[in-house]
């Protein structure tokens, strides 16, 4: 027992000796960590017992050492420990380790919080992640009129007319449980109480039971999904964040902004119904190689987005009923009150609250009673309409549109203020009119997306069968002769009898359903793939054929290398065109796609050719005198786009955002910036603020020398990625082996297959599993490679670009984000990991193919320090430091368990003999661990591999805090 005591001391010794140092006074990372951890254990050891709970601390330590001393040796002794559990433990642990990650991850979102909090009270803003990742609304409108001598009515004035729409997708990368994201707030809520300052010790105590018991609770649910989610479920975990930290979010955020406001002397509030933040998703409209999402799927998501709107106006109307008492109005308010008093009914009793009818001396009262009632069948209809189809409530007894919903809440707002009552208008009322002008009726505005071939399709049954030919087999400039006379005729094209495949009645039917729907439930119709005029002018006159009253915008999508050079030709072809110039009004979008030019061509020369884009983009704009509003298609990973929102902004080109700004959020990105509410506030808060200061204030220019410089790195970064990844006969062979690549698809983490084709090499493979598959294996190829031979060849070239490169790392935001998201990519990885899956995984005939690129790994990374002027990695932020040395010896411990359990999987002939069972339980007839093997009765591998692989596939996602 003794010896018990000594080794869980020594685990909190050697948890303090390994962590990193603090960073600052008030750091309390470490603290928090320790705390979770040790409680974690204890639950371990009272469900285990000490053995397991002891071979978690050994892999640990292993762990700790080797990240220590970098000693592949302890690699294979933790690899020993781990590959002698029976099935069961191996399960228990890798969940164990699992489980300790996004407990890791718990503490580091409560200490930004708490750093922030206690920064904000001292008033001082020196820096959280180094001053350029934070974005504070208050501190950008001072400086803006400190610094740059903006008046403050011109700030007012560009905040006021900016808008930044959000847009969520349910990309196949959220790997976490909504069934644990809700135990992970209410730990996270224990955790930052439990260090309140005025705690007394039965709160104290309380609070720890409470911590224990969800710690428990998340640790005992199934971690892994059983089914694949539908195009349905995705979508409404994407808008469970709306009811959780959203929908109260927004009105809290812009009351922050009135608030930085009034301290540069701006006596107004900004206007309730101006769009600063506006919300769009493709969960359910995005089609582009999901089968699963159908006509019928795009309908009852639109449907449900509507319920759930009225539902949760509703459920706040009544306060707001409770809280207009005021007998004081002015006329015009007094008449439409009465008039509703002399017609409405005597009694409601489904409603909770207001039964009778309201007395006419509460005019505020009658006029919002009327708005509960038209909200309770607005609520009911939506749910009548997606259950049965029908809805025997009459439409005209509900809302159909923002204006009518706003017109009664207008009309108190203007009463409450002529009658001397501004300060009561300002309270809740206001709130409530910035909600119904941000979410509206639909909640969300849902955009349609769908590949160019899917329309040339349709397009070419309608011209054979009217039989005027092959649209497929003409021209460009035929298609668009044709599309354009059909578009200014009026004659319908085609009748209920033109022969339709699946794939054409599909595409069809969607273009029904957005007829059938009210128009405010969409946003635009994006085409992926798009490469020239008529793509976009086929799916106008599919609108017009389908009889859609209110056409959705049509946006082009260009993702790869040879699409971004060409895009802006094509976009002046279109814009030359005169019935488009007159049907677009002077407002065109393009979308620009991160993910699959970066699989194309590298993330260098990625970047470059998206920035360039956009310049030129914006050029062919200005000549056509066309406002372009730029959709950046963003991953949650650097090597699909992503990084830290503040940097990414002002690192744009110049120009190029110009108060407009739509982005995606992705996946499990959607978690981290509003699966809580100081997350979603921040979140609001730095799209804000940075889309306003890169139109006040441009990032500069590039000059014309360092532009040569990156043309011609990015030829040779283009060149040395594609040698490898496309020309390297084994490549392909390689990566299979090398990662769990092929083991992907049984995540179950999206609705979509990991595949455009089924057969087929890398580029048919999703850009997502791409990232994924060298993500977990700690890698992370597809970011680095390139950058090394770039580097290395101008500056062998000629010693100047060297002076260069520093120079335009040091005074070009684009460039210095590019060099520093690759940077905190390079703290992420760990060649030795890497080396781990070549050893037991690749065949020995590739392995000198593995060193090559593991040397590369090593050469790029040094490069890149030299240009940065680093000694050591993210030197200049400790924090990102701290927190990623923190979670390491976690990850390690997952890493090890994949590669040998892959090895187990892959490999018939490798046997192992398994040590007794661990795990004691409280059941003792049956072990639970033994019980974990049978929740997959249907695995085809040896029993418990699977679940163990997607185990540590969840727990390393959650250790590099992205999935793809």
């Amino acid at each position: 027992m003794a010896r018990n005591l000594e080794k869980m001391a020594s685990i909190d010794a050697s948890l303090r000796l390994l962590a990193p140092a603090k960073v600052s006074e008030d750091d309390k990372l470490i603290e928090y960590d320790a705390l979770l951890c040790d409680r974690f254990l204890d639950i371990l050891q009272d469900l285990h017992g000490e053995d397991l709970r002891e071979t978690v601390q050994d892999c640990y330590e292993l762990s700790a050492e080797y990240e220590r001393k970098q000693d592949p040796k302890k690699l294979e002794e933790l690899g020993n420990v781990l590959t002698n559990l029976d099935p069961g433990d191996s399960i228990v642990l890798a969940k164990s380790f699992s489980h300790m990650l996004n407990l890791a991850n718990l503490a580091e979102e409560v200490q930004i919080a708490y750093r922030r909090r206690i920064k904000l009270k001292k008033g001082d803003f020196a820096d959280e992640n180094s001053a350029t990742t934070e974005s504070d609304i208050e501190e950008t409108l001072k400086r803006l009129v400190g610094e740059l001598k903006k008046s403050p009515q011109e700030v007012f004035d560009a905040l006021k007319n900016q808008t930044v729409d959000l847009v969520f997708t349910a990309h196949p990368t959220q790997s976490v449980r909504r069934s644990l994201l809700q135990k992970f707030g209410r730990i996270r809520n224990c955790l930052t109480q439990l260090y309140a300052k005025d705690i007394t010790p039965d709160d104290k105590q309380e609070l720890d039971e409470a911590l224990q018991r969800e710690i428990q609770a998340a640790f005992r649910t199934d971690e892994i999904r059983r089914t694949p989610p539908t195009p349905q479920d995705e979508m409404r975990a994407g808008m469970s964040y709306f009811h959780e930290t959203i929908w109260k979010g927004v009105p809290k955020f812009l009351r922050r902004v009135d608030t930085a406001l009034k301290n540069i002397g701006i006596d107004e509030r900004v206007p309730y119904n101006a769009p600063l933040i506006q919300f769009s998703s493709w969960m359910g409209g995005d089609r582009d190689g999901n089968p699963r999402v159908t006509p019928e799927v795009t309908r009852d998501v639109c449907l449900l987005a509507r319920m759930m709107a009225a539902n949760l106006y509703f459920s706040q109307i009544e306060d707001l009923m409770f809280e207009l008492s005021m007998w004081r109005c002015n006329d015009e308010l007094r008449a439409h009150a009465d008039e509703l008093h002399r017609t409405s009914k005597k009694d409601a009793k489904h409603f909770i609250e207001f039964w009778k009818q309201v007395p006419p001396n509460e005019p505020y009262r009658v006029i919002l009673g009327d708005v509960r009632d038209k909200l309770y069948n607005t609520r009911e209809r939506a749910r009548h309409l997606l259950a049965n189809g029908v809805s025997d409530i009459p439409e005209e007894s509900t809302f159909t549109n923002v204006e009518e919903f706003l017109e009664p809440l207008e009309l108190c707002y203007t009463s409450l203020c002529s009658c001397g009552d501004r300060p009561i208008a300002d309270g809740s009322l206001l709130d409530f009119l910035r909600q119904v002008s941000t979410f509206g009726l639909s909640l969300v505005r849902l955009d349609i997306r769908q590949e160019s071939d899917r329309h040339t399709d349709v397009l070419d049954a309608i011209t054979k069968h009217v039989g005027i030919g092959s649209y497929k087999e003409w021209s460009e400039e035929r298609r668009q002769e044709w599309l354009l006379s059909e578009l200014s005729g009026k004659r319908p094209l085609f009748g209920p009898d033109l022969p339709k495949t699946e794939e054409i009645k599909d595409v069809l039917d969607t273009f029904h359903v957005i007829a059938e729907l009210p128009s405010d439930n969409f946003g635009a119709y994006i085409i992926s793939m798009a490469t020239a005029p008529s793509d976009v002018l086929a799916v106008e006159l599919l609108q017009r054929e389908c009889h859609v009253k209110t056409p959705l915008r049509v946006v082009p999508l260009f993702e790869k290398l040879a699409d971004l050079e060409a895009a802006p030709a094509a976009v002046a072809r279109l814009f030359s065109i005169d019935w488009y110039k007159n049907r677009i009004n002077g407002k065109q979008e393009v979308m620009i796609g991160y993910s699959d030019s970066g699989k194309d061509a590298g993330r260098f020369s990625a970047a470059w050719q998206l920035y360039k884009a956009q310049e030129e983009l914006i050029k062919v704009a200005k000549e056509y005198g066309v406002k372009l509003t730029m959709f950046h298609g963003r991953g949650g990973t650097v090597g699909r786009g992503g990084g830290p929102t503040h940097l990414a902004i002002l690192s744009q080109p110049p120009d190029t955002v110009h108060g407009s700004l739509r982005v995606t959020v992705q996946g499990e990105v959607i978690e981290q910036s509003f699966g809580e509410e100081h997350l979603c506030f921040r979140t609001l808060q730095r799209f804000t603020a940075a889309t306003l200061e890169h139109g006040m204030r441009p990032p500069i220019a590039p000059k014309p020398e360092w532009r040569a410089l990156m043309d011609e790195m990015a030829v040779i970064a283009t060149e040395e990625y594609r040698s490898i990844v496309f020309q390297e006969p084994r490549f392909v062979e390689y990566f299979r082996l090398a990662t769990p690549e092929l083991e992907y698809g049984r995540m179950n983490i999206g609705s979509r297959p990991s595949k455009r084709k089924p057969s087929g090499g890398i580029e048919s493979l999703r850009a997502i599993p791409w990232i994924f598959a060298w993500t977990q294996t700690r890698f992370h190829l597809p970011v680095w490679l390139g950058f090394g031979a770039a580097f290395k060849h101008v500056i062998e070239k000629d010693v100047k670009n060297f002076h260069m490169l520093r120079t335009m790392y040091n005074q070009w935001p684009f460039f210095r984000v590019t060099m520093d998201l690759v940077e905190m990519v390079f703290a992420k990885g760990d060649p030795g990991i890497a080396a781990l899956y070549d050893k037991l995984l690749v065949s020995e005939e590739l392995w000198s193919f593995g060193e090559r690129l593991r040397s590369n790994y090593e050469k790029t990374k040094q490069l890149l320090l030299k240009i940065a002027g680093h000694k050591e990695l993210l030197e200049e932020n400790p924090y990102l430091r701290q927190r990623l040395c923190l979670r390491d010896s976690y990850t390690t411990t997952l890493n090890v368990c994949q590669a040998y359990t892959l090895k187990r999987i892959r490999d018939p002939n490798y046997h192992v003999q398994a040590r007794p069972h661990l795990s004691k339980e409280y059941m003792e007839s049956k072990p639970a661990a033994a019980e974990l093997v049978n929740l997959n009765p249907r695995s085809e591998f040896p029993p418990g591999l699977e679940d163990t692989l997607i185990l540590t596939m969840k727990g390393i996602a959650a250790g590099m805090q992205n999935t793809g």
